[in-house]
């Protein structure tokens, strides 16, 4: 296998979807070894307190859009290019997979610009990590014979010409960052019509202790779903494969509540020997 001739200063890290157990072993490493970890806000703080060095610096750099507090892209960019240049080693931390609508390419980029050595490691998305702890198996034989990974946060990221096409479509849908427009979602759906056995379900704080998943017909969810708001993360899958969800979901938390990923102050340090319990369960 063909390595990198240098050694990476920076590791770009996909930390899971919640679930601190759902986590590689390769990242568990790179953490370990990071002097600087630069934190999203959908990381499980129990895998910073129980992989990271004592030493390390942790910088909370997440974004939420929803409530005006994310750090900007460039100040997350200079402080990568910053640290690196400084010789330490840098973790860019991110939740669910970091290919999955991220703006890892920004990084990519700029670390390229730079001539600063990284390495990509993968992390179990968010869409995997959902269907799984809610029974769906995504392209479960005889429900779908493929699945596609989109975004609805801005009603124009989607053409007419795309949702025509979806029209005719089996296959399983996710949508990330969609809670937002959930209702206009569903208007459009019905509007394409073709949603014979197909289900909508709302999977909020997915693999998480406080995961709960809420699943409607297209047709019923104005009425069921139409008025409630969801907790952040959200995923919506649409499909014949929610309906697996009934017979075969395993996963006991629907009685517990809470909010699982909580906000840190942008920008803020956070060393190890504060709780960081704090931020989380």
């Amino acid at each position: 296998m063909k390595q990198n001739t240098h050694s990476p200063q920076v590791y770009l890290v996909g930390a899971g979807p919640g679930d601190p157990d759902l986590i590689t072993v390769k990242a568990v490493k790179a953490i370990a070894s990071a002097d600087i970890i630069l934190c999203d806000r959908l990381v499980s703080p129990e895998i910073l307190s129980r992989y990271a060095n004592k030493k390390s610096e942790i910088i909370y750099v997440g974004k939420e859009c929803s409530k005006n507090a994310s750090t900007p892209q460039s100040h997350i960019n200079t402080l990568i290019i910053d640290f690196a240049s400084q010789g330490k080693t840098v973790v860019r931390l991110k939740g669910g997979d970091i290919s999955f609508f991220s703006n890892v390419l920004d990084e990519l980029k700029v670390l390229k610009e730079h001539h600063i050595p990284f390495e990509i490691i993968p992390g179990i998305t968010a869409a995997s990590g959902a269907a799984a702890y809610a029974g769906m198996p995504l392209t479960a034989r005889g429900y779908a014979t493929s699945v596609r990974f989109l975004t609805y946060y801005k009603t124009e990221i989607l053409s007419e010409e795309y949702w025509k096409e979806l029209r005719t479509s089996e296959d399983t849908l996710v949508f990330y960052m969609s809670k937002g427009n959930l209702n206009g979602l569903v208007e459009k759906f019905l509007a394409v019509g073709n949603t014979d056995d197909k289900k909508i379900a709302i999977i909020e704080q997915a693999t998480t202790p406080y995961q709960k998943v809420y699943t409607s017909s297209l047709e019923e969810f104005q009425e069921k779903l139409g008025n409630k708001t969801f907790v952040s993360p959200s995923l919506v899958i649409v499909g014949k494969v929610v309906n697996l969800h009934e017979e075969f979901s395993w996963l006991e938390s629907d009685k517990q509540e809470g909010i699982y990923f909580k906000s840190v102050t942008n920008g803020s340090l956070v060393s190890n020997t504060q709780n960081l319990f704090e931020y989380a369960v």
